[in-house]
């Protein structure tokens, strides 16, 4: 393929570039290591990128829905379903399903909540998802405090469970990104979100109910969010206060480097999932490069500078690609 073709094929793929740094991080991640560890280091990608791709997910639709919104709730979400799961499960089988509804419900609630505030009084989405974060994490520090709630055994060895030796989980929910694909392009509801996020007054003249396609896109955000909360806590061995912690900006930026416009109208699921493995490959490298080189005490403050830096040149690169 010659370079003007490949870079055609880009343009109208701009998501591949996330699947492209991943791959580049990846590369260096194993030349730093020597090649140790290749296929594990790929397997345990899998695991931790498939929760960001989870929200990711949500917070695409959310994003596609028009400029300025976003949902800014999704680490108290994950962290108060999974408190919430784990409680109602009690570490018994047979409560799987119940624990899982709950979480699903707490959910599905906020995302509600969240739109009730902006749709109703008015409110931005970066002030109304805050503010409900702060809140819902209140909730979940009385409701939860200090303690770590462990997981059934069943649920634990769904979540990682292996077949011939490859994660299972991980690629039912690469599934569930195709699904989202086809939904985008083939359904009402897809086509709805992106005709909103590309022009409100144009979805309007053509009939389209603006309000409630986003009422169900942050619907749609709080309750992938609990299932991450439930899947994480269920890998993991156990719900706590700061499971979600680290999953509010990168939720944003699984977005954004997968290809999906800030402005709306644009979205690739399949880019949340590549932009979901670069983002993982990228402070797996980092922290092999502070070991390896021995930075210290000054590593964290290094490794969120270069993620920062890092993630801003892909996305400009995607950008101009575009």
């Amino acid at each position: 393929m010659s370079s003007s073709a490949l870079g055609d094929s880009l343009r109208r793929r701009p998501w591949a570039w996330s699947f492209i740094g991943a791959a580049v991080v990846w590369l260096l991640t194993l030349g730093l290591s020597n090649g140790a560890g290749a296929v594990q280091s790929l397997q345990t990608a899998l695991f931790f990128a498939m929760f960001y791709a989870i929200v990711g997910l949500g917070q695409m639709f959310v994003i596609t829905s028009g400029p300025g919104n976003i949902d800014l709730s999704v680490p108290s979400v994950m962290t108060l379903a999974g408190l919430v799961g784990m409680a109602v499960m009690a570490q018994n089988n047979a409560a799987i399903l119940p624990g899982l509804g709950g979480a699903l419900a707490i959910g599905l609630v906020i995302g509600a909540v969240n739109f009730g505030l902006i749709a109703l009084l008015r409110i931005p989405p970066i002030v109304a998802t805050l503010a409900m974060s702060f809140i819902v994490q209140s909730v979940a520090i009385a409701a939860g405090g200090a303690a770590t709630l462990k997981p059934p055994a069943l649920l634990n060895q769904i979540a990682v469970a292996r077949f011939l030796g490859v994660p299972v989980l991980p690629f039912l929910m690469i599934a569930v990104a195709g699904l989202m694909v086809l939904v985008l392009r083939r359904t009402l509801f897809g086509r709805a979100v992106l005709a909103v996020g590309q022009s409100e007054r144009a979805a309007w003249l053509a009939g389209l109910n603006a309000g409630r396609t986003r009422f169900y896109v942050y619907v749609l955000s709080g309750g992938l969010a609990a299932l991450a909360g439930v899947l994480l806590a269920a890998f993991s061995g156990g719900a706590s206060l700061d499971i979600g912690s680290q999953y509010q900006l990168a939720s944003i930026a699984v977005v954004v480097v997968g290809g999906t416009s800030v402005l709306g109208g644009r979205a690739y699921p399949q880019g949340v999932w590549g932009a979901s493995l670069f983002l993982y490959a990228l402070v797996n490298l980092l922290n092999l490069a502070v070991v390896k080189f021995g930075l210290g005490s000054a590593g964290p403050g290094i490794r969120l500078i270069l993620t920062g830096v890092m993630i801003v040149a892909i996305v400009a690169i995607a950008r101009d690609a575009d």
